[in-house]
């Protein structure tokens, strides 16, 4: 039609349904938010914005990272964190909140699991074990199981202790694996009815070499590979070690069976956070389709970084044309670089709302909230009470 504006021809963009963050932070029966997304998307940030809005409006926050890069302490302005809960100095507390921040060590949760639930000698025996201290440290899935224990951990005290936090928010680690702990008690479970622990729990009937040639044949070439590495010692020392599982491990699947039932019930929200690129929204949505599957229950995503403009019905096309033609006057330098300027932001600006529709489409029922770019990262309070303000106004 001649005289119409640019773009008045295209549809408008469909706008999903906003994420109500104060709401999700107030509501007094929420107990449990975990954040889950790729990395490098703004996740600990946003985890630790949360806490800290929560606590400022008081409530009583424990913030847990599993992240090992130790984001969340420097965002709190604080030297370190540990596998203990720790205050957040510089708080507004004024509300009667509270805010504490921990970071998960999983040797150490390991450990205390053992000392739960093993008579004190028992507990002595199984910590000098080397094939439990190398398990501990590095065996595949430890981490999930024990991110699994601490959370189940920090609820239990929530619920025993009415002086202690009334919500728990979760960073986890980046990428896929941040659902991995979702995981936890059928690979849990998996280990411990598996060939090689079945086997190395049965009695040794007929001495040492025999219960050697009855392991080497049920598992291949394994043990000898394991024993070349570690010294003859390693059947001795996995066999001590099995034979604690029982106790301790007996009440580890049950207790994260109950911590994976926890997640799935009322009180518990996933918030997914992503940035405005193709990869961390085809992430964003794995995460949403995986938390469906497991109807694991999804409060929305934060979308971190969004390019704004301070004049949004200044198409690019127009700045573009308007810098070109003061160019051509001559003497309009600035304006003209700035005029440029806008329509670099604007064409962005188009590209993140083309991916984001494209993902508010596929998931329309999905609750979004847009938190701008900064100009710095955030290391300090004040930083992340800037991001909290956005994620509150949406």
């Amino acid at each position: 039609m001649s005289g119409s504006p640019a773009g008045a021809g295209k549809a408008a963009p469909r706008r999903s349904p906003g994420l109500d963050v104060d709401g999700l932070l107030d509501d007094p029966d929420m107990r449990v938010i975990v954040c889950c997304g790729a990395g490098g998307v703004g996740k600990t940030t946003t985890a630790a914005a949360l806490g800290l809005r929560a606590a400022e409006r008081g409530r009583r926050v424990v913030v847990l990272t599993i992240d090992p890069a130790r984001r969340l302490a420097q965002a709190m302005g604080l030297v370190e964190l540990d596998n203990t809960p720790r205050p957040v100095p510089g708080a507004d507390l004024g509300e009667g909140g509270s805010l504490d921040a921990m970071m998960l060590d999983m040797k150490r949760t390991f450990d205390e699991v053992i000392e739960a639930h093993a008579t004190p000698e028992k507990a002595e025996q199984i910590l000098a074990n080397p094939f439990y201290q190398a398990m501990s440290s590095s065996f595949a899935g430890t981490q999930e199981y024990m991110a699994m224990e601490k959370l189940g951990q920090l609820r239990a005290r929530a619920e025993s202790d009415p002086d202690s936090w009334d919500l728990i928010v979760v960073d986890t680690p980046p990428s896929r694996s941040a659902l991995d702990f979702l995981d936890a008690p059928q690979r849990l479970g998996s280990f411990l009815d598996g060939r090689l622990i079945r086997i190395l729990s049965a009695p040794a009937k007929a001495g040492g070499r025999a219960y050697m040639r009855v392991v080497s044949a049920a598992v291949g070439g394994a043990t000898g590979v394991l024993t070349k590495l570690l010294g003859g010692q390693i059947l001795r020392d996995v066999q001590s070690f099995v034979a604690a599982l029982d106790t301790v491990f007996g009440g580890f699947r049950e207790r994260a069976e109950r911590t994976y039932q926890l997640l799935q019930a009322q009180g518990t929200a996933f918030v997914v956070v992503a940035a405005p690129a193709p990869d961390a929204l085809r992430e964003a949505s794995y995460f949403v389709e995986r938390l469906a599957q497991e109807r694991m229950p999804l409060a929305g995503l934060v979308l971190n970084r969004v390019t704004l403009t301070q004049v949004e019905d200044l198409s690019a096309e127009r700045a573009q044309a308007a810098a070109e033609d003061l160019e051509d006057v001559g003497g309009h330098a600035l304006a003209a670089g700035l005029l440029r300027v806008h329509a670099d932001r604007m064409r962005r600006r188009e590209r993140e709302r083309g991916l984001t529709t494209r993902f508010t489409g596929a998931h329309p029922r999905v609750k979004v909230v847009e938190v701008p770019a900064r100009a710095e990262d955030v290391h300090d309070l004040a930083g992340l009470r800037e991001i909290a303000i956005s994620l509150a106004k949406g």
